[in-house]
């Protein structure tokens, strides 16, 4: 195992003569292999090497353009890879070169998109049904009682019939995670959860999607820069640096860690809290 500053096993502790963070001995449910990515002349993604185990939650962080995004887009079909493999339960995605093809997986993938993303023309309730009525032969009562249950569990009961205007921000993020958890995914993406919230409704988000992670034992992958969000969800995190994976290990080990780029990070995150 390599125990170079840029290893994705590199918890950034070998400089004190510390053990490498080791990946833990399961097989992984989502393998990037050698993962290249470029747009025009920027290279986005070089060379990543991840592996995310059923049931845990991974934080993704980095500064904006890092490649945090590009990297969940391309579980989803949204981004191709220039070279490298990713596979999810042991599919090779380029494998799917259709949208009937990528349609199983992508049923079985919730994403949470930043800003919550909730169509302003249907009721809170009608938002929840959408993916159901748009992907399921379920009878209408059975709908209207999925969507009640999956307000339930986000903590917004009673919901249904109200307008998004009507919802605070962090209401509506929480409607958006009920649409998301519709047709009870296996793995969930969230593009910066907690972003425009107030550090208060942050933490209560972070706390969600935290209990839905142990209550359901689904797959999560947090995409953010938050350092009070990664405490409370991450079982491990990657930290992402112009493209590269410099950082791979638990919160405490990342507190703790003398690699440049995770400095750097920390440094920046924590003038940002204080501003």
């Amino acid at each position: 195992m390599s125990s170079l500053p840029n290893s994705p096993y590199s918890s950034g502790l070998e400089h004190e003569g510390a053990t490498p963070f080791p990946a833990p001995a399961r097989t992984p449910l989502i393998s990037y292999r050698g993962v290249y990515k470029s747009f025009n002349d920027k290279q986005v993604l070089e060379g990543i090497d991840l592996d995310i185990y059923e049931g845990e939650t991974l934080v993704i962080l980095g500064r904006s353009g890092s490649g945090k995004t590009v990297m969940t887009s391309i579980l989803v079909g949204l981004v191709q890879p220039d070279t490298g493999v990713v596979t999810v339960a042991g599919v090779d995605l380029s494998t799917l070169t259709t949208d009937y093809d990528w349609l199983e997986l992508r049923l079985k993938t919730g994403y949470l998109f930043q800003g919550s993303a909730l169509y302003d023309s249907m009721t809170v309730g009608e938002n929840v049904a959408f993916p159901m009525v748009q992907h399921t032969n379920w009878s209408m009562e059975e709908i209207s009682r999925r969507v009640h249950e999956k307000l339930a569990q986000v903590g917004l009961a009673d919901t249904e019939n109200l307008e998004p205007s009507a919802l605070s921000g962090g209401m509506q993020r929480r409607a958006a995670l009920a649409r998301t958890l519709a047709l009870d995914p296996q793995i969930i993406i969230y593009d910066e959860p907690t972003a425009g919230l107030d550090p208060i409704t942050g933490d209560e988000i972070a706390h969600l999607i935290r209990r839905l992670q142990q209550t359901l034992s689904v797959t999560s992958i947090v995409v953010t820069h938050d350092l009070r969000l990664t405490e409370t969800v991450a079982d491990r995190l990657a930290l992402l640096y112009q493209g590269v994976m410099v950082f791979l290990g638990t919160f405490e080990e990342f507190m703790k860690s003398d690699h440049p780029e995770v400095r750097r990070f920390l440094h920046y995150e924590i003038q940002e809290d204080k501003s």
